[in-house]
């Protein structure tokens, strides 16, 4: 589905006793980078690295700004405008969110969960999220990998959290703590970070592991209006429900899950 270009939108705070928060060739033509066929067996995300291109670790470890050259899969794809593709992708040692980059609809639209792709640009962050900056080329490759949702639930409220920064990663055991809407009345949910929002807008919503209050969202960019987990999460979440949750874990002054799956036990 295509979907307006992603704006920098999500704001978030750490409150101090409250809710703790937790962001080769240009694409074009449908190319395939290794000269094969795009569909490809599934994998386990350790394919070999080509000439050149960087492992996690040496990502990591990479100065922003330095240029950076990737192959990765794709694991979800988070907005597509004017020729510019946002999308979560990983290999079997970490994951990386790659922002903006150059990217025609027609090869957008192969871009299905799981594709491999080549990836040149430079390494960028933004208010704590660390990212392939705006204008990176993008290529298809030969390869498949699917990453399975890591749980970090233990790791919620410590700093070895960010060690899982735009993982695919899982909380269980949740419970819904009230928000506050924009009339100061509790709601299970919110829309926008200050309730300050309609449908069709990023929901916020509470969680507790019973010792402190994190904040969620549900992006509408990554997953909108028609979507399972935005329908739940906006019809019938309620406040004292205990959760299970899957999405990525995007970064902005803190981590702020991005959520993709809510399931109420």
């Amino acid at each position: 589905m295509t979907k307006l270009v992603q704006t920098r939108r999500s704001f978030l705070t750490t409150l101090v006793s409250g809710a703790s928060m937790l962001a080769l060739t240009a694409c074009g033509g449908g190319g395939n980078a290794s000269g094969g066929s795009s569909a490809a067996a599934a994998g386990d995300g350790t394919d070999a690295k080509s000439d050149g291109v960087m492992t996690y670790a040496e990502y990591v470890a990479a100065e922003v700004d330095a240029p950076v050259m990737l192959e990765c899969f794709v694991q979800a794809k988070q907005s597509w405008w004017e020729d510019k593709a946002s999308i979560y992708a990983a290999d079997a040692d970490g994951a990386y969110f790659i922002y903006n980059a150059a990217c025609d609809q027609a090869t957008y639209d192969k871009l299905v969960e799981g594709a491999k792709i080549s990836v040149k640009g430079y390494k960028a962050e933004w208010s704590g999220e660390v990212e392939v900056a705006e204008g990176a080329e993008l290529a298809l490759m030969d390869g498949s990998y699917i990453a399975e949702p890591v749980d970090v639930t233990d790791k919620l409220g410590t700093e070895g959290l960010i060690d899982f920064q735009n993982q695919k990663v899982a909380f269980t055991g949740l419970t819904i703590a009230a928000s506050k809407d924009a009339d100061g009345k509790e709601a299970p949910f919110i829309y926008n970070y200050d309730g300050s929002g309609a449908p069709g807008d990023d929901l916020y919503f509470n969680v507790s592991d019973g010792k402190a209050t994190y904040a969620f969202t549900v992006e509408s960019y990554l997953t909108g209006e028609d979507t399972d987990v935005y329908k739940l999460v906006s019809n019938d979440l309620k406040v004292g429900d205990t959760v299970d949750l899957e999405g990525f874990l995007y970064w902005y002054e803190g981590p702020n899950p991005h959520i993709t799956s809510v399931t109420v036990k």
